[in-house]
């Protein structure tokens, strides 16, 4: 079993320094599915690659009481495709030899840990079998934002009238973190695979919640792959499926009232408005050119997440009012196990938006995300006052539902609101209102973006003002 890493980054050899493999040695390491070799076939500036070579002992397999199952008698267990297929058990060799890597962490390279890298991944011979499996090494990765190249593998290339294998040689290439990409392949060989060597005990929910957090929650085959990768238990699939229920909700502050969570837009959209809102912010962020930017009421840091894995930003805030969802932010984040460099320069701080805070003060965009709306509005001009008056950044990104269009959502009674905690919703011509007025006592100017599916008729379900100050901080 085979798998490549090339990095064609700039110092692309700097690749040994997040895995923590020395690419002048040839290391083997025992693990408890066999024994797994690292090695660099190639190290430059230009291109660096990295192998992990898998040798399994089928029997060895058999008679280790950790990885039976079935019947003792039958035949498989001894004669089968272990020693030579892409399985489950490197994703297993993956998680054990790069565990560091999959966290995410550097101390010596902080930022580029954090930021997306030019990959190329090959694997060889990697399951592809089953009733649901057409076209599904693809609609597994690509959605993660690969480039798939599947070649099938023959029977046997000297009898080719026998067709084809049920295998592949799998080679992606994509713009990526190296943690997210190591995480994709511990999660997605398995699938592939749909036959675990083990048996699933019950810290496998766990093992997928970590290595899926941040994408698998909104993947297109989401049900397939945590059915598959636990192995159809179908009470650890139920909590898996209700855990990431619980993820998306938080990470879409758009939810309706408890008792009306089921209401949902006359027509569907995707991806989910959460995350388009995310990445509406990241846009106007990266049109800005901002590099310190504060997230203040940022919450269990959805939108930190995505900030920290841009190297672009090299001071970012997360403010709170609650220090248990700054708690929650701190572990999303990953900050307790950071390098310095990486404390110095993601920093979440207890604070309230209505109140002056110096350490907000000379930053190039303030983002409020889904936040003015659960402000009192009695208290908004003490809002006005902290950000555009005391902070005075060089821009503002402010994001609110339009209640225009809540009439879209059929199940949402007239006059009510998206969220329990919202203490008003705003129409554009409400919100536009505020937003001049904003603009024009603080020497800003204001332009306003549509967030989500835009009705002709009713705008968009989120709205977006962006502030740019007109004057000299």
């Amino acid at each position: 079993m085979l798998v490549t890493l090339t990095s064609t980054a700039p110092s692309a050899s700097d690749l040994s320094h997040l895995l923590r493999k020395h690419p002048d040695r040839a290391q083997a390491f025992t693990l408890s599915v066999g024994t797994a070799h690292v090695f660099y076939p190639e190290v430059s500036d230009e291109r660096c690659t990295v192998a992990l070579l898998l040798e399994v002992d089928p029997v060895g397999l058999v008679r280790d009481k950790r990885f039976r199952g079935g019947d003792a008698a039958t035949l498989a267990r001894y004669v089968n495709d272990r020693p030579y297929a892409s399985s489950s058990m490197v994703a297993v060799a993956l998680g054990q030899v790069f565990r560091t890597a999959m966290r995410g962490t550097s101390e010596s390279f902080p930022e580029l840990a954090a930021a997306p890298l030019p990959l190329e991944i090959t694997v060889a011979a990697v399951p592809a079998r089953g009733r649901d499996t057409a076209g599904l090494v693809t609609r597994l990765f690509e959605p993660l934002g690969w480039a798939v190249t599947e070649t099938a593998i023959p029977l046997d290339p000297a009898f080719p009238e026998w067709g084809d294998s049920p295998y592949v040689d799998l080679a992606l290439q994509g713009d990526v973190r190296l943690s997210d990409a190591l995480r994709h392949l511990y999660v997605l060989l398995p699938v592939l695979d749909d036959a675990k060597h083990y048996w699933v005990s019950d810290d496998e929910v766990g093992k997928l919640m970590r290595a899926g957090e941040g994408w698998l929650a909104e993947h297109p085959e989401r049900d397939l792959i945590t059915r598959r990768y636990l192995a159809h238990q179908r009470s650890m699939v139920d909590e898996a499926t209700g855990l990431m229920a619980k993820e998306a909700r938080l990470d879409d502050v758009d939810d309706l009232l408890p008792a009306e969570r089921d209401a949902t837009p006359a027509e569907p959209r995707t991806p989910r408005l959460g995350a388009q809102r995310a990445e509406a912010v990241l846009t106007a962020l990266r049109d800005l050119g901002a590099r310190s930017v504060a997230d203040v009421g940022c919450g269990e840091g959805a939108l930190l997440r995505r900030l920290v894995t841009d190297s672009a930003y090299t001071t970012i805030i997360g403010t709170d009012v609650s220090g248990g969802e700054l708690a929650k932010a701190e572990r999303v984040l990953n900050l307790r196990e950071a390098g310095d460099r990486q404390r110095e320069r993601v920093r979440l701080l207890q604070s309230s938006v209505t109140y002056q805070d110096d350490r907000l003060s000379g930053l190039d965009a303030i983002v409020l995300m889904e936040v003015v709306e659960h402000v009192d509005e009695e208290r908004l001009p003490a809002l006005e006052a902290s950000v555009f008056g005391a902070a005075a950044p060089g821009a503002v990104i402010v994001t609110t539902p339009n209640s225009d269009y809540n009439v879209l959502y059929e199940a949402l009674p007239e006059g009510a609101f998206r969220h329990a905690d919202h203490r008003f919703e705003w129409s554009r011509e409400q919100f536009a209102a505020w937003a001049d007025g904003v603009a024009e006592r603080h020497s800003y100017r204001v332009e306003y973006r549509a967030v989500g599916e835009v009705d002709p008729r009713l705008g968009s379900p989120t709205q977006l003002a962006l502030f740019r100050k007109t004057t000299d901080r």
